[in-house]
């Protein structure tokens, strides 16, 4: 264990020193936020980032709980504790009464947050107490802060308590793999012995109303034209070494093979620091975010195990020209980026989320053009920069076929399974009390 907290600490090291260059804001109120090409980083941000540390410390996160619930969990309780000082915005779960309106929101942002890792990385609170430490040492001292450390302490155990019997505890579904064309399989080259998260879809979501609310319909027919086009796509440009792959596209591919929720927190920090967003704006970013992404995992699950669709390696190399005459076997296929996820093709993960994070921020920001660089889960000192937020999604969806994951039509179904769960948590849930909206603040 004193491994895991070693690796934490050097991680959150390194974390608590980076800072961002600033690029236009939105709005001309933020400009002065931007004057300068260092800023601090605020509270909401750093414990997301605490939190990114901890689910990329290996064995930190357990194996068949899914982390996006955890960025929920947290972003729930921060952006409810903040706003119940705030009050700016319809809470999420927990509405506090006798709240004063001069509490700290930092330091009910920093209490909740740690409150929540605590209870759901127990291994770690020694690194937390300290992280908390630091967090408050930047607040003045004062019944302000002696309240909003009540106030987080609070929200965060009434969260913790609601999503204490949530599922996400069951044990994975036994899955048996499927003989027949069409059926998901377990893949090469490492061929694991049962998918991931076989029991995801059956976790009570944070804001849709059930799982299946936008299951889309099953993919094509592998007779059909448009399976045809898509699986000779793939074969084409996702096969490792590709001939017809440019060199960028390739790199694209090996670029976003990780874990996708990851990047779009990374650049949501990205943006909520350019902007120059109060504890309170960022609060509610953050929440607004993964409170879709937790929802599209269960979404997309949910489809994944109705149609159990077999993976583009799979198809390949037992491709039967008798079923559809335009796809031809190729029995020593593998994708570019060699294994493939542990779970079947339809819909694609990367897509949903990526489409659902740039609803999310385009909504939030109210625009879509923006510069700004993000950096690879798995590939370090590598950037791909972008002039707009749909872009940066675009390629992230693109990469799964070039690193030889998705089919096209994975990917398109998954984008529009993405903006329908952000669409319906953006008008739904932590939206403006009284009619005051946030944006015209920011």
């Amino acid at each position: 264990m004193s491994r895991i907290l070693i690796v934490f600490a050097l991680l959150c090291a390194g974390l608590s020193i980076l800072t961002f260059g600033s690029y236009a804001s939105p709005n001309d109120e933020h400009q002065g936020a931007n004057d300068s090409s260092v800023q601090q980083v605020n509270l909401v941000v750093q414990w997301n980032r605490t939190l990114l540390a901890i689910v990329r410390t290996p064995g930190a996160q357990p194996a068949t709980v899914h982390p996006t619930r955890s960025f929920a969990i947290l972003h729930a309780a921060i952006y409810d504790a903040v706003n119940a000082i705030d009050r700016t915005h319809r809470p999420y779960l927990v509405r506090l009464s006798g709240v004063p309106r001069d509490a700290s929101e930092e330091a009910a942002a920093a209490a909740a947050a740690h409150q929540v890792l605590v209870a759901l990385y127990p291994a770690f609170q020694a690194t937390l107490d300290a992280a908390l430490r630091q967090s408050l040492a930047q607040i003045p001292d004062g019944n302000d802060k002696v309240e909003g450390i009540r106030v987080g302490q609070t929200v965060a155990d009434r969260i913790l308590a609601l999503r204490s019997n949530d599922g996400s505890n069951a044990k994975p579904i036994p899955y048996v793999f499927g003989t027949a064309p069409g059926d998901y399989q377990s893949t090469p080259p490492n061929f694991p012995p049962q998918p991931q998260f076989t029991n995801w879809s059956h976790v009570t979501p944070f804001a849709l109303e059930r799982a299946s609310q936008f299951r889309p319909g099953p993919p094509p027919a592998l007779a059909s034209d448009s399976y045809g086009d898509a699986f000779n796509q793939i074969k084409s440009l996702g096969i490792v070494n590709s001939t017809t792959a440019t060199a960028d596209e390739a790199l694209t591919g090996r670029f976003w093979n990780g874990a996708i929720q990851n990047y779009w927190n990374e650049i949501s920090q990205t943006f909520s620091q350019a902007h120059g967003l109060t504890t309170a704006q960022s609060a509610r970013l953050f929440a607004l975010l993964n409170l879709s992404l937790a929802d599209d995992v269960i979404a997309f699950y949910d489809a994944k195990y109705t149609y159990n669709f077999w993976r583009p390696v799979t198809a390949i190399r037992a491709a039967d020209p008798g079923i559809n005459p335009e796809t031809v076997a190729d029995p020593h296929w593998l994708p570019e980026v060699c294994k493939t996820a542990p779970d079947s093709s339809y819909p694609g993960a990367h897509a949903v989320i990526s489409a659902s994070g740039a609803e999310v921020l385009i909504s939030f920001f109210e625009r879509d053009h923006a510069e700004f660089s993000v950096t690879s889960e798995v590939l370090p000192g590598v950037e791909r920069s972008f002039t707009s937020i749909s872009a940066a999604a675009e390629e992230a969806t693109l990469s799964r076929i070039f690193g030889g994951q998705h089919f096209r039509f994975d990917l398109t179904t998954g984008q529009r399974l993405g903006r329908d769960v952000a669409d319906f948590v953006l008008d739904n849930f932590l939206t403006p009390a009284h009619g005051k909206d946030e944006s015209d603040d920011k």
